[in-house]
């Protein structure tokens, strides 16, 4: 079996040749040379040449493994007749973790509760809880799931939204039938939806005009999600308290952006996925696929090439 590689990895790719070595590696270079025949390629989204270019240049492709939890800037025009999956739910635990960070350093105003000199007062201070307050969560796959159980834990209420309205799916978790009633409840509404053609700009000038005063907003999913000249405005403002923000567009920022300097942004690089292990679950995540492949068994985490996630 061929397996195409389109990245720079040697860790990865030590790894494969240690855990499979009846797998013949070919390694995928920059240049645009023709790949030749392959059976599987393991990808990044952006990887050592684009999935644009390289797609059609892999000859009798059945599979393709994206590495990482997200697809929303493959070429799925070329994908007819390819299997699709990728490492769904490997960032869940960590994604979750640093939700949870974020909500829990809006409420007790961190870091700005840190002293580096004596302050006005000791003992008083204004600070917020988790306990009570309503988790809005758009979207509910294994990044949402996470979370709310989190969340639970800390005796939120949480609200979702998902696709296509059903019964909730976990006890606490309260499935709504409208965005709007999301928008409208949620003291922190976080984004843990994909980024597809129905999605991206979800949240423009009209639907964040519909949350909450005071709302906290965290998006781990894509920047697309969340029209960022929309939001500006609602942060100088107020309405939307604190915009935690793991994704913005585009990726890395320019200098001098206004995001860097929002007094109520918080601003990440893209981290909210990293956790101990982290490589090692989404390798271990394709070398059960592969093992699945095969074998001809079922895939996990595939990607459905029609609705793009």
């Amino acid at each position: 079996m061929r397996l195409a590689l389109n990245f720079q990895a040697p860790a990865i790719e030590e790894a494969l040749r240690r855990h499979t070595p009846w797998l013949e590696l070919v390694k995928v270079g920059a240049t645009g040379a023709p790949v030749g025949p392959v059976d599987a390629l393991l990808t990044p989204l952006l990887g050592t040449q684009s999935l644009a270019q390289l797609l059609p240049s892999c000859q009798g492709l059945k599979w393709v493994h994206i590495f990482g939890t997200g697809a929303d800037s493959f070429p799925f025009d070329l994908a007819a007749g390819l299997q699709v999956s990728c490492s769904r739910g490997a960032s869940a635990v960590g994604i979750a973790e640093w939700v949870l960070a974020t909500m829990l350093c809006f409420e007790k105003r961190l870091p700005q509760t840190w002293v580096t000199a004596p302050p006005a007062q000791w003992f008083m201070a204004d600070l917020g809880g988790l306990e009570g307050k309503t988790l809005g969560l758009l979207g509910f796959g294994a990044i949402g799931q996470a979370i709310a159980r989190r969340a639970l834990a800390f005796d939120m209420q949480v609200v979702a939204k998902v696709r296509q309205h059903r019964p909730s799916s976990m006890e606490g978790v309260e499935f709504v039938g409208t965005l709007a009633q999301v928008l409208r409840e949620a003291d922190h509404l976080v984004l843990a939806l994909p980024a597809t053609a129905e999605s991206r700009g979800l949240l423009n000038t009209e639907r964040l005009a519909l949350t909450k005063p005071g709302v906290h907003l965290v998006n781990v999913a894509r920047a697309g999600l969340v029209d960022q000249e929309a939001l500006r405005p609602l942060l100088d403002q107020g309405h939307v308290a604190m915009a935690s923000l793991d994704v913005v567009d585009p990726e890395p920022l320019p200098a001098g952006h206004w995001l860097y300097a929002h007094p109520r942004v918080h601003l990440s690089p893209h981290v909210s996925w990293s956790a101990p292990g982290m490589v090692e679950r989404m390798l271990a995540f394709f070398l059960r696929n592969l093992a699945a492949f095969a074998q001809g068994l079922p895939l996990e985490g595939v990607v459905d090439v029609v609705a793009g996630y």
